[in-house]
Parts: C-alpha cells; sequence; structure tokens
C-alpha cells in the first residue's frame, strides 16, 4: 500500500513513490542517508519525513511550514529523531534562510506537497472546508492579515471575478462576484455557510448536478489568494533549484493546473539547453544544469486512490541536478 497511517490523522499521499523517486540523492554518499540532507518544504503533520527519517537514518533532516500549528504536530510526531531535524517556521520560498538554520549551504532531496494539507481540511475553525459552517479564514500561517472574509467584503467586483476565473476556473465567475457585492452592503461575509447558500443560488442547477460541490472552485481560488500560493511557488521553484546540490533531486506533488503548470515550465526550462538549435554539441555555459526524472506527470494509481481520495488529482513531477554552471 503506498501511503502511511498513523494516530495523527494525517495520510501523505504516494508516500512510498516520493521515496522511490528520492533515494539515489540520500543515497550518493551512504546507504543510510549518512551525510545527505532532506528538506521537505511543506511539512505539514510529517507524514512524508517520518517515512524518510526511519528509511534514512543516517541523513539530516529540515522541515518547513508557514503553519505553527502543523510544526509543531510534526516534532510530536517525530521526536523520536530527536536532533536530526531542524524545524523552520516559514513558508516554502524561505529555502535560503531554511538551510541558514540549519547550519547548511546546499540540500541533497527535497519535496514539496502543495496545497492545503488534510490536517488544515479537518480543523473547522481554520475555515478551508466548505462540508462545514465556520469562520471566513483560510489562512495558513494565522499570523497572516488576510482573510477570506477580507477578500470577499472589500474587494472591487472585478478583483473577486478575477480571483474566481483565474485560480478556481469557475465559469460562472462574475455572476457569483456580482452576488457577493450586492450581498455585502446587506451584511459582510463571515462564516463560509453564507458563501455555500450563495454560491448554491448563483450557479444553474444544471451545472450543481455534473459540475462537482458548487463551493469547490470558490473555496480553492479563496486560499489561493489569501496564501499567495502561486506567487510562493513561482518563487520557491528557483530557490530550491538554485540550492540543489550536483546528484540531487526535487520532487513536486500538485493538485490543481495552475500549480502543475508553473512546475512543468520551470523544470522543462532548467532540463533544456539554451545553446541554438542544432548544433553538435552545447556551447560553453548552455548545456542544462538539471534532468527530467519523472516522464510527465505522475499520477496515483487506482488502489491509493480508493484507499486515499485526496490522491486523486496529484500530480508528481521530480528532477536531478546534473551539474553547476561556473558563475
Amino acid at each position: 500500500m503506498d501511503h502511511v497511517e498513523g494516530r495523527f490523522g494525517h495520510v501523505p499521499v504516494m508516500a512510498t513513490r516520493m521515496v522511490e523517486l528520492l533515494t539515489p540523492a540520500l543515497t550518493r554518499h551512504h546507504d543510510d542517508g549518512t551525510g545527505a540532507t532532506y528538506l521537505d518544504g511543506t511539512l505539514g503533520a510529517g507524514g512524508h519525513t517520518e517515512l524518510v527519517a526511519k528509511t534514512f537514518p543516517g541523513a539530516a533532516i529540515i522541515g518547513i511550514d508557514r503553519d505553527e500549528n502543523a510544526l509543531e504536530l510534526a516534532r510530536d510526531r517525530l521526536s523520536a529523531f530527536g536532533d536530526r531535524i531542524t524545524f523552520v517556521h516559514e513558508r516554502y520560498d524561505a529555502v535560503a534562510e531554511a538551510l541558514r538554520q540549519a547550519g547548511v549551504e546546499s540540500y541533497d532531496a527535497a519535496l514539496f506537497d502543495l496545497g492545503v494539507s488534510s490536517m488544515q481540511l479537518d480543523q473547522p475553525e481554520r475555515g478551508f472546508a466548505y462540508s462545514v459552517d465556520a469562520p471566513l479564514d483560510m489562512r495558513m500561517n494565522p499570523a497572516d492579515d488576510l482573510t477570506a472574509a477580507d477578500v470577499l467584503n472589500t474587494y472591487s467586483h472585478g478583483e473577486i471575478a478575477r480571483i474566481l476565473s483565474e485560480f478556481g476556473d469557475e465559469r460562472f465567475a462574475g455572476k457569483i462576484a456580482s452576488a457577493i457585492v450586492r450581498e455585502r452592503e446587506t451584511e459582510p461575509f463571515t462564516t463560509s455557510g453564507r458563501l455555500v447558500e450563495l454560491l448554491y443560488r448563483a450557479i444553474p442547477a444544471a451545472t450543481r448536478r455534473t459540475g462537482g460541490h458548487p463551493a469547490k472552485r470558490t473555496f480553492q481560488a479563496l486560499r489561493i489568494e489569501v496564501n499567495s500560493e502561486l506567487t510562493s511557488l513561482r518563487n520557491a521553484l528557483p530557490a530550491a533549484l538554485d540550492n540543489l546540490a550536483v546528484g540531487g533531486r526535487l520532487a513536486i506533488m500538485s493538485y490543481q493546473s495552475l500549480e502543475d503548470k508553473i512546475v512543468k515550465r520551470e523544470f522543462v526550462a532548467r532540463s533544456t539547453s539554451t545553446s541554438p538549435r542544432g548544433l553538435p554539441v552545447d556551447l560553453p555555459g548552455t548545456a542544462p544544469e538539471f534532468e527530467l526524472i519523472t516522464r510527465g506527470a505522475e499520477r496515483a494509481s487506482d488502489a491509493e486512490i480508493e484507499q486515499n481520495p485526496r490522491s486523486a488529482s496529484v500530480r508528481v513531477r521530480a528532477v536531478e541536478r546534473i551539474a553547476r554552471r561556473n558563475p
């Protein structure tokens, strides 16, 4: 079975496959991982890291998460591994800062498991889930200022429509934005239940019958906006690739097409020669520094999807650093 279960209520997606992808990088110094550093850029409840720590008892580990609640849970889950793990309270684009705190200059293997975690979805007060009535929060870092309620109550009609269309691929973005602006004049939005009721009214019945839950796309769009998720990803990829050691590997798990397109574009660009096409060899300084490890985006098996429905939308891409250009 391609997942790890535990008393922490978090089932990491494609855990065994992630270890397989990263093993060549983690064992390039020693079979037990000695001399290698593993970076979990989205630590969450620590499920993936727990498996890595058990599989490679010699590896040093850095765990990053912007959610202090997640870090506390991960510290509990991973307490048996002692001082092998450095916990860093930052967004995952703060790779250089995380390495500095751990006292290393580069790392050998990393995993970024993007999007909202199962743990966050299971905490109703966080406002990520549309299945329960809860405050419209959606902040991955509770210390951040912007909430989903702020977006709904202060953004213009055009800004709301753009977010719903761009981040949620919502066909009825303009209609929903109009309804939000109209209703907030009567009373500001504070809870998810009222927003869900509005979406049921705004989205035509025929679409509701065939397009999944009518709130799914709007809630995704709001979460991405509140947490600047795509900006974080665009900043994180260059930082993660630039700090990866030669022979190291980086794996990214994304759950919606916007994330996957950003990852694909960056990975392809970094693994492609910049020499003019048709030359028999690469010109000096133009050879690619990275090599694609996955062919396209890997998906979860039918067996895992049955056991862990969250894995149904995952797309996995991985690269290996094969060279470092001279500055």
